[in-house]
This record gives structure tokens, C-alpha cells and sequence, in this order.
């Protein structure tokens, strides 16, 4: 795989992100197809560029993101970190989250309006540069998820700012299980502000490259005259948030495990099933420190949220509590066996203190918590009103 398996400083790869003039507008195009846009270190790195120029030049009113093919960005290229690890030194892949995390903050801070057209999937680092900014579209061919807790790893890119911003204990159904969720979920948890039909985003990105104004009121009411309300579907886990609080309110993940098994013995919805066989399956080590992390999310402003999740994601990084991560990179995107040997095996035999290391600093020599940049905004992020 590319990214950051090269220099951090380079231009190789640029078409990966397609920037695109009309008017006033500048349109985003994630350009990783047959990786289903999943997130190179180049990739990073240009948007970060594209990004601060956008923010300055006075001429631009409006971004536009969106994703080639199937996927609006599928996620972080985990596979090519786990392997440049493999290849050097743990600091590789710190510096890869370290300016992922940078851009999630720009992004949720940024004071143009940015309209993301989740036609796809997306999932980790694709919510990272959609979620946390102003608009979210989504269709009937959006696939949402945050799938970490499968992958030894667990939901970052600020999604323990997010996901506890949903309503009740949603995001830790999400976070934990990994489960996937349809446009429609996602509008009415927030996670998206607008449902448009896929048929009509032509219509859409026409009428928004025709905005002469920053004003994100007038870039909404542009939005709304494309969007639609669609019905829930009847086996969607959201029409049973009653459960889903009962449930995942729980202190301890075993807690959580417990109660999910207890109501399927009244209650054998296909969701519960597959809820309890998620957490089964998922990284015992990963379930700990993401349930943690989303309840500490929901007391945090969204930089602290990133400077704890970059903590955590060294840690990660560098083995020193758990290797979970690198074997399910083997399991899932290497050898494809789909059957990862997590150690920790079970969850009883992981306890607070080793959790607590995943939330304390690197004791490493030259390590430094991540840098929020400064930013010249009345608001914290646009986030505010999820």
C-alpha cells in the first residue's frame, strides 16, 4: 500500500484528493477508489494544506467533500500504518494519527461552511473529515460505522466527542458494536444534518457552486430544498433506544454483555443477537478502553477529547499494555483469516489499572501530548448541536 510509508514532507500521490473550482465553491474529491478512499498520509497532508489555503483566501465561500466511487472514505489506511510499524518505528504511525487528529480539529472548527456527501461508506477516519464538520449529507446508500473495537483498536478521530453526543447511550451501542447504520439512523442521530436521495445530489452540488456567501443559514436553506424525512426501518436498533439505555448505561463492559444477553431470553431481536456476538467477537482490551473513552467524551471538549485519543492511540502504537491492534490488522486486512488471537482473551482479566495506562502520558523520551492549534472562532465546533 502507499502513504506513509513515504516521506511526510512529499507531493507523491496528489491526484489521491482532486480539487476542483467552481466559482466560489472548491470541491474535495477523496480519490482512492479501489481502496475505497481510505485515508494515506498524503492524503492527510494535502487537506491539511487545502484546508488552512481555503480558510484565507477570501474569494472562497463554500467546500464541498465527497468520496470516488462507493465509499466516501472508508477509514485510515490502518494496514499501511501497521505495516510501516512493522518496517521502523511506532513514532511512523504517531505521526500519521498526529496530523489526522490536527485536520479533525480544523475541520470541526473550520469558519466556512463544509458540506460532506456521504453517498457511501464511511467509517473511522472518513467521520473524522465529515462528521465534525458543519454539514453532513447522507443518502440511501450511506454505511455508517465506527467498526475499531473488531480491529484491536478503538473509535478515535474525536469519536468519543461525537458519539457521546448522541442521544442517550446510542454512541456506545455504536462504538462498542461496531454495527452499521443507513442514512436514514444516521440523520436522526444526529450524526447527519441532512438526508438527500442520491438521484438528486447533481441538483445539489449545482445549486451549492452557484453560493456567493459564507453564511451557513443560507447554505442550509439551499440543503433543505433538495432534503427529504425517510421512515426508520422497522428493524432499525434505533426505534428501541429504551433498550439500547437500559443496556449500554451500564458501568463495566460485562455489565453491558450481561444485560444485552438478558433481554435476548424475552427479546431474540436480530440486533441484540448481533450486538451480543459483536462484543464477543471484538478485542476484550479495546472494549475496555473504548467504553471508557466515550464516557469521558461526553464530560470533554472536543480537544480534549484529541489530545486523550492521541494518548491512547500511542500507547496502541507502542505494544507496551496490548498487541491487539497489529493482530487484528493480520486477521482482518493481511492474511484475511477473520479469526484474530486477542490477548487479553476475556474480558475479567483486564482491570482498571491497565486500562488506566492507555490514558497516561508516553513515558518516552521527545514524546509530547498532541498540539491543538489555536483557533480564531466564537464556537467550540460545530458539533455543538448534535
Amino acid at each position: 500500500m502507499t502513504g506513509i510509508e513515504t516521506r511526510r514532507d512529499t507531493d507523491t500521490d496528489t491526484d489521491q484528493v482532486l480539487a476542483e473550482e467552481k466559482g466560489n465553491t472548491r470541491i474535495l474529491t477523496l480519490n482512492r477508489p479501489k481502496q475505497l478512499n481510505a485515508l494515506s498520509w498524503e492524503m492527510i497532508s494535502k487537506l491539511l494544506k487545502l484546508f488552512t489555503a481555503y480558510e484565507e483566501d477570501p474569494s472562497v465561500k463554500l467546500l464541498i467533500m465527497k468520496g470516488k466511487g462507493r465509499a466516501f472514505c472508508a477509514g485510515g489506511d490502518v494496514s499501511a500504518v501497521s505495516h510501516s510499524i512493522s518496517r521502523g518505528h511506532w513514532t511512523i504511525g504517531a505521526n500519521f494519527f498526529w496530523d489526522e487528529y490536527i485536520l479533525n480539529y480544523i475541520i470541526a472548527t473550520y469558519t466556512k461552511p463544509q458540506v460532506s456527501i456521504l453517498d457511501g461508506i464511511v467509517m473511522g477516519g472518513g467521520a473524522g473529515v465529515s462528521i465534525h464538520g458543519r454539514f453532513r449529507v447522507a443518502t440511501e446508500k450511506s454505511v455508517f460505522a465506527m467498526p475499531e473495537t473488531g480491529l484491536g483498536l478503538f473509535p478515535d478521530i474525536g469519536a468519543s466527542y461525537f458519539l457521546s453526543r448522541t442521544p442517550g447511550y446510542f454512541g456506545e451501542y455504536v462504538g462498542l458494536t461496531g454495527v452499521q447504520l443507513d442514512g436514514t439512523e444516521m440523520l436522526v442521530c444526529g450524526l447527519a444534518t441532512h438526508f438527500v436521495p442520491s438521484m438528486r445530489l447533481g441538483l445539489l452540488e449545482e445549486a451549492l457552486t452557484g453560493v456567493d456567501s459564507s453564511d451557513h443559514f443560507t447554505v442550509c436553506a439551499i440543503i433543505d430544498q433538495f432534503s427529504q424525512q425517510m421512515p426508520l426501518k422497522e428493524s432499525s436498533a434505533y426505534s428501541r433506544l429504551d433498550i439500547i439505555d437500559r443496556c449500554f448505561s451500564k458501568t463495566t463492559v460485562e455489565e453491558i454483555l450481561s444485560a444485552l444477553e438478558q433481554e435476548a431470553v424475552h427479546n431474540a431481536a436480530e440486533w441484540i443477537l448481533a450486538a451480543v456476538q459483536s462484543i464477543k467477537k471484538a478485542s476484550p482490551t479495546s472494549l475496555k478502553i473504548s467504553l471508557r473513552s466515550i464516557r469521558e467524551g461526553r464530560m470533554q471538549t472536543l480537544g480534549q477529547c484529541l489530545i486523550r485519543e492521541y494518548r491512547m492511540c500511542c500507547h496502541v502504537l507502542r505494544k507496551d499494555v496490548s498487541k491487539d491492534f497489529f493482530e487484528g490488522c493480520r486477521a482482518l486486512l493481511v492474511d484475511r483469516d477473520k479469526n484474530p488471537k486477542w490477548e487479553p482473551s476475556s474480558l475479567d482479566v483486564i482491570d482498571d489499572k491497565m486500562v488506566d495506562l492507555f490514558f497516561s502520558k508516553v513515558d518516552e523520551d521527545g514524546w509530547e501530548d498532541l498540539k491543538i492549534p489555536e483557533r480564531n472562532v466564537s464556537a467550540t465546533t460545530h458539533l455543538s448541536k448534535l
